[in-house]
């Protein structure tokens, strides 16, 4: 993380007591774990362009994100995920009136230890292990070993992409699965726990973790999570991520999300391990 920037992890707070829309240099983005790498990376460049400007940046999952934009509490709302038709209607009934903006794509990695002799894995496998059905790696070719089962909790996009992508919108019902609060938890946990499988954005894949190709059968192809897999529109798991604002905005949000968009703003998804949405000039 870079330093010397005015990043304000309590400016949620002060602005919320002030109202939103009356602290013009206040920033406040909310929500997905998952793009939060690219808000935090972004708001520190924006904030060395704005001095004035105190900004926070919080997580807590791409439902969170949005009920704050739809109870004013956040000027924008980060998300893996579109929004709802309950949310929508909410916050139309709020007078909120949410603006998707497509900021970077992503594939969800399906990872597991490192030493786990497993090459590749299916939907339906994947099926199988989320609900509980195969509870052991031997069922699938691998070790006489348990399958610890983790994944995200269901605030959170990535969930929520995972359960309509590839779980068929069945639910999570392995026995003792583990939910996680954020891509950075399933990490880690997945990292130290050599039984262990589960599902994060391409941006946190690292080396404590092997990710394995996936197809939607066993006839496949069979396609790693890459950049250039996504941007190749071949890997089977790939989503959007967006920022959300209360309509067409103004001022200082307006500038951050031209910013994101800007050719700088896309170098800085790349950089955080996610893929820009455009071709970026030299």
């Amino acid at each position: 993380m870079r330093t010397g920037v005015k990043l304000a992890v309590g400016a949620l707070f002060v602005v919320a007591a002030l109202g939103l829309a009356g602290v013009a240099q206040s920033l406040v983005i909310k929500g997905s774990t998952t793009v939060l790498p690219i808000a935090q990376l972004i708001a520190e460049e924006f904030a060395a362009i704005h001095p004035a400007a105190v900004i926070s940046v919080q997580g807590g999952g791409s439902g969170t994100g949005i009920a704050a934009l739809i109870d004013r509490t956040t000027h924008i709302a980060i998300s893996s995920r579109a929004m709802k038709p309950s949310e929508w209607a909410k916050a139309v009934a709020n007078k909120v009136y949410p603006y998707h903006w497509f900021v970077a794509n992503d594939a969800i990695a399906v990872v597991v230890h490192p030493t786990n002799p497993i090459s590749r894995i299916t939907f339906a496998q994947l099926r199988a292990i989320y609900t509980g059905e195969i509870r052991n790696w031997k069922d699938l070719g691998g070790r006489d070993q348990p399958i610890v089962v983790v994944s995200r909790d269901t605030a959170s996009g990535t969930f929520e992409s995972f359960k309509e992508l590839v779980l068929e919108n069945k639910e999570v019902t392995a026995p003792a699965a583990l939910f996680q609060p954020s891509n950075g938890a399933v990490a880690e946990t997945v990292g130290r726990t050599p039984g262990a499988i589960g599902y994060i954005g391409l941006g946190y894949l690292n080396p404590t973790l092997k990710a394995l190709p996936v197809a939607r059968d066993a006839a496949g192809p069979f396609v790693e999570a890459t950049r250039d897999t996504v941007v190749a529109g071949i890997y089977p798991i790939a989503r959007p991520l967006f920022m959300i604002t209360d309509g067409f905005p103004t001022g200082l949000v307006l500038e951050f999300i031209m910013f994101v968009l800007s050719d700088q703003g896309q170098r800085t998804v790349e950089e955080a391990g996610f893929v820009a949405i455009r071709r970026i000039g030299g």
